[in-house]
């Protein structure tokens, strides 16, 4: 077939689906409308869970397939969220145009949609990938952790092809969205480095309205704003919050006290002296790179009728 012969050589490109399910874009926007306006955090979720995929044998939808011992249940997807969406759009597709659209295109899909209903910009999604069958927990281990240093965090997103700019620009991300107390709340008592006080790179004012949300025995599973004050506006604040020491998570604020990433963080808040970034369409243009990492195109991979299930 000459159209796959095509796809194998460029792998994806934006309206891969102009002819073989023409409504296959809008019926996922549409799914994503539906369930954001009955639960607005389903946007972040479906963010983060695109930016897992991807990072575990690259954008193939392997985060959604189900069993024992398969990405979906290692430690950091346990909190993932999002997948009734992916299945409701699969359900849609798989009626309009049976065993065409991949699962690992609905998650890229969706993800950009997410950002749009967020008040982000919108951006050109290329298409064409299929989905993979292997999904395992133990590949998970370079997924960025909440602890990475800037050096660990950029050697991470460098075997992908992401330099220090695209990373800076991706955990922008967390714009929208919350984490758990129990993934920085160590942050706030006995912080390691300082014995008993605080992180000292989080503002001091700022400590006291975290212990307030999150207390020392508290409920670690309480969710907690990871852009204060903008969680539901897919905006710049974000870096703002970094410049203030309102950074939650210890990797995203070590963005701003590390030099190499800091003067990202300074482009995109306009800082006086540096060329400006615009933060919106500098994430689309990451996205677009992230979301070509370890396609599978063409005659590999296959496209599943379920997304969690292997066909």
């Amino acid at each position: 077939m000459a159209g796959t012969a095509t796809v194998q050589g460029q792998g994806t490109r934006v309206g891969f689906y102009a002819t073989t399910c023409r409504r296959a874009e809008s019926i996922v926007r549409a799914t994503v409308q539906s369930h954001f306006t009955s639960d607005s955090s389903i946007a972040p979720g479906l963010l983060r869970m695109h930016f897992h995929d991807c990072f575990v044998n690259g954008c193939d939808a392997s985060i959604l397939i189900d069993g024992a011992n398969t990405e979906k249940t290692a430690g950091p997807n346990l909190l993932l969220r999002g997948y009734d969406v992916i299945a409701d759009a699969k359900t849609q597709l798989e009626a309009e145009c049976p065993g065409v659209v991949s699962c690992a295109d609905i998650l890229a899909l969706a993800a950009r949609d997410s950002v749009v209903l967020t008040k982000g910009l919108t951006w050109p999604v290329p298409t064409g990938r299929r989905d993979g069958r292997v999904s395992l927990a133990s590949d998970t281990s370079n997924l960025p952790g909440f602890t990475d240093s800037v050096d660990v965090q950029k050697q991470k997103f460098a075997a992908f092809g992401l330099n220090a700019q695209d990373l800076v620009t991706l955990v922008g991300g967390h714009t929208i969205g919350t984490t758990a107390c129990q993934f920085f709340r160590y942050r706030l008592y006995n912080f390691t480095t300082t014995g008993n006080g605080a992180d000292p790179s989080i503002n001091p004012s700022f400590v006291s309205q975290l212990q307030t949300l999150c207390p020392q025995n508290g409920d670690g599973s309480r969710r907690i704003a990871l852009d204060t004050g903008s969680q539901n506006s897919f905006d710049s604040s974000f870096f703002a919050n970094l410049r203030s020491g309102q950074g939650i998570l210890e990797s995203d604020q070590k963005l701003w006290t590390d030099a190499t990433t800091r003067t990202f963080v300074q482009r995109f808040l306009g800082v006086r002296g540096l060329a400006g970034l615009t933060f919106g369409v500098e994430f689309g243009r990451s996205m677009v790179k992230m979301s070509n990492i370890g396609v599978k195109t063409g005659t590999t991979g296959e496209i599943r009728r379920v997304c969690s299930a292997i066909n």
